[in-house]
């Protein structure tokens, strides 16, 4: 099996930041908060990441041009996550190890969880582990789904879920590792049935799953580690946590 790769997610536009400087490149304590994320992937052994870059690409790409294992795919209209991870298939075709898909903007996510999820695929073998987190504060969250058995059956978008899926307090943190060739051909399989009208790569997981393939939810990781910088307010919030 071939080693992990990984798939970092940069693309958007985050007007909530207030800031002409694209949202993955806000400096915290000195360095661009991706760089963080590109540090956990290289802690379980990543040696390619490939970033997905749209808004403002050029000044993403020039940013992290230096660092010798990272790639770019660009999508050059952003249609939701699903898509975003669409643009890397060329790259990763011939790629029968795992795929970590990742957040850019989630500069506290501890290489110690990446491992964990990696060690329950190889475990289960299976197609897909998501990465979970338990928080009351779970507005405006993707919440994860089970059955009575406790297990897996779905992420519901907040703008999709019915008010009982709504109370559920297990969310989608957005860190997932799939089966290489599972992830693209359940990605080839999207479609933009939601309010928003996008391709989210949170249908991935129940694609699979009705494939038969094996899909498994853990919440391996802390709340904090999922905490998406979206404002200044949290950049500053993240600031602190890491200190």
């Amino acid at each position: 099996m071939d080693e992990p790769v990984a798939v970092v997610l940069a693309a958007g536009k985050s007007t909530r930041m207030k800031s002409s400087l694209p949202k993955v490149l806000h400096e915290i304590h000195g360095r661009p908060m991706i760089d963080y994320v590109l540090d956990a992937a290289r802690q379980v052994g990543t040696k390619r990441i490939v970033v997905i870059v749209g808004h403002q690409a050029e000044r993403v790409t020039e940013a992290l041009q230096s660092h010798r294992d990272v790639e770019f795919a660009l999508q050059s209209e952003q249609m939701g996550t699903g898509h975003a991870v669409m643009m890397a298939e060329d790259q990763l075709r011939e790629h029968n190890g795992p795929v970590l898909v990742l957040a850019g903007d989630t500069p506290l996510l501890r290489g110690e969880s990446l491992l964990e999820l990696l060690n329950e695929q190889r475990k289960h073998e299976a197609a897909c582990v998501i990465g979970t987190a338990v928080t009351s504060a779970n507005e405006g969250l993707g919440r994860v789904v089970r059955d009575e058995q406790g297990q897996f059956l779905r992420i519901v978008e907040q703008k999709d879920a019915t008010p009982q899926e709504q109370a559920i307090e297990e969310i989608n943190t957005g860190c997932y590792v799939f089966d290489g060739p599972a992830l693209f051909e359940s990605l080839r399989q999207l479609q933009p049935n939601n309010q928003q009208a996008e391709y989210y790569l949170t249908d991935c997981p129940k694609i699979l799953l009705e494939a038969g393939r094996p899909v498994i939810a853990t919440d391996a990781l802390d709340i904090r580690e999922a905490m998406g910088v979206n404002t200044q307010e949290q950049l500053a919030e993240v600031a602190a946590a890491m200190q």
